[in-house]
């Protein structure tokens, strides 16, 4: 028997027990401690299996078993679901990378294309790889010869012609006799519908992890289509300049505009338009963002494009994309400006904080730009941009955005300012120690008896008893907020009947 056929049968081994531990687990959602041990789970079958590829993860290439195994119980930390999109995401692209890796490409040297490569290589691999290892890579018929196999075989094909018509008829004789349905199901304590239903998510987690490693320790694709890759037309500095030119005087005349407003202050700004100060904050600060993060691309593609054959050429993009920087770093100071008014006005949402993240990243992404592509070393910005990203979710999990949205509106509602006990409500448990804290608190400035009333309700009605939870999606975040409510729930309650008393 061929290696290359022992190790598409040890990948399709893996593959099916990872199906059938991701049916077991990633079916109970919100995912926390299931998503974590699946993806530690995946992370140990791609060091056992690593063993026959030398090079998939040498020199370097195990610590991005880290992020793919570490992000996952980001899930378990906190409850809030913009974070643990966040965490599925990172996870996501750590697999990638680790595709790209073990095809013979370096991370820390890749380009933004080649980090786009093998995002697009792993979702290939994920979705059709598993053909290639049933049809290509696993000789069947090495296995027909090999005198150990041949039982397994016969079990195998057996087990998978006896599918359909057992299907088939256990479905017609349930429907044709209900005791005999009864009798089936009371048995094996599944429903023909629960069979079906395990069968697919089974079937669907090895197809994908089988593609996933398959990609991973027999696959070539990106090393191909980089021989393959297309050269692009190469862009003069006239060009470039014109574009980066026209796009430094737009942003310099909003900047003395901003300049204006700064000083003038929200007299001038009503004056000017008939806005308040708050209104003119909600209107602009999302489009600022916008911009932000569409010259970023900008730059990227004209530094791409731009034929550096001369010295010069890429000193007068330097000048250019470097005046664009600073005055976007300003665009991008009047942005926060106007957040800061406008949470001021209208208090924190998850939309405001996420976006204020990703801008502040922007910020930090663009100062690596400068440091990087602007001195001639390309090559380090994907890697850099990456450490900063995954770096950033890791700083949103301390931060832990829904407690403080609750905090920060919780403040303006003791200042006397307006509050949203609907959209408190709808925080996740991330925010429940906090409400606790200020429903309880004695002696300090509270809330209204009708938001009091609405906050203690919701905790109650959400934490106060655990009920049916799967263990599977258990988290610190949940686990806290059933406690603190629990040893809360008298206080809660007598909350309720008191305000309710004082409304009648």
């Amino acid at each position: 028997m061929s290696e290359r056929t022992k190790l598409g049968l040890r990948i399709g081994v893996a593959a099916v027990l990872m199906g059938v531990l991701g049916d077991n687990l990633l079916r109970e959602f919100p995912w926390g401690l299931n998503f974590a041990l699946w993806a530690a789970a995946l992370a140990v079958v791609c060091l056992a299996l690593a063993a026959y590829r030398s090079e998939a993860l040498a020199g370097g290439g195990y610590w991005l078993l880290a992020p793919a195994v570490l992000f996952p119980f980001g899930t378990v930390w906190r409850g809030s679901a913009v974070l643990k999109a966040l965490d599925v995401t990172a996870t996501l692209i750590a697999l990638s990378l680790l595709v790209l890796r073990a095809q013979g490409r370096k991370i820390r040297d890749a380009g933004l294309f080649e980090y786009a490569l093998g995002g697009a290589v792993a979702g290939l691999n994920a979705a059709f790889a598993p053909f290639l290892l049933l049809i290509k890579d696993i000789r069947w018929l090495e296995l027909k010869g090999h005198h150990a196999t041949k039982p397994a075989l016969a079990v195998g094909r057996g087990i998978l012609f006896s599918i359909p018509p057992f299907f088939v008829f256990a479905g017609l004789l349930m429907s044709a006799d209900p005791v005999f349905k009864d009798l089936i199901e009371n048995t094996l304590h599944l429903s023909l519908l629960d069979v079906i239903v395990h069968s697919f998510f089974a079937a669907l987690f090895t197809w994908i992890v089988a593609g996933l490693l398959r990609g991973t320790l027999m696959g070539d694709e990106c090393a191909k289509a980089m021989k393959s890759r297309m050269s692009w037309p190469h862009v003069g500095i006239t060009e470039s300049a014109i574009v980066l030119g026209l796009v430094d005087f737009l942003f310099l005349a909003f900047v003395l505009v901003q300049l204006r407003y700064f000083f003038g202050g929200a007299d001038l700004v009503q004056k000017s338009i008939g806005l308040t100060y708050a209104e003119y904050a909600r209107n602009g600060f999302f489009e600022l963002v916008a911009v932000a993060a569409l010259v970023l691309p900008l730059l990227l593609v004209s530094h791409w494009l731009l034929a550096k054959d001369k010295p010069e050429n890429e000193r007068v993009f330097r000048y250019l994309a470097g005046a664009q920087i600073l005055l976007l770093f300003v665009i991008m100071t009047s942005a926060l400006q106007r957040m800061r008014l406008y949470q001021r006005e209208y208090g924190l949402t998850e939309l405001r904080v996420y976006t204020m993240a990703f801008m502040l990243w922007l910020a930090v992404v663009f100062v690596w730009f400068t440091a990087t592509v602007l001195r001639g070393q390309r090559k380090w910005f994907a890697f850099g941009a990456l450490a900063t990203g995954y770096l950033s979710i890791v700083v949103l999990h301390g931060l832990n955005p829904d407690a403080l949205i609750a905090r920060t509106n919780l403040a303006r509602a003791y200042e006397g300012r307006a509050f949203d006990a609907n959209y408190v409500s709808s925080l996740s448990e991330d925010a429940a120690p906090v409400l606790v804290h200020a429903i309880a608190q004695s002696g300090q400035p509270s809330l209204s008896p009708q938001d009091r009333c609405k906050l203690s309700a919701h905790l109650l009605e959400n934490w106060s008893a655990r009920g049916e939870d799967d263990w599977r999606t258990w988290s610190w975040a949940r686990t806290s907020a059933y406690r603190v409510v629990q040893e809360n729930v008298q206080s809660l309650r007598a909350v309720i009947i008191r305000d309710k008393s004082k409304n009648k």
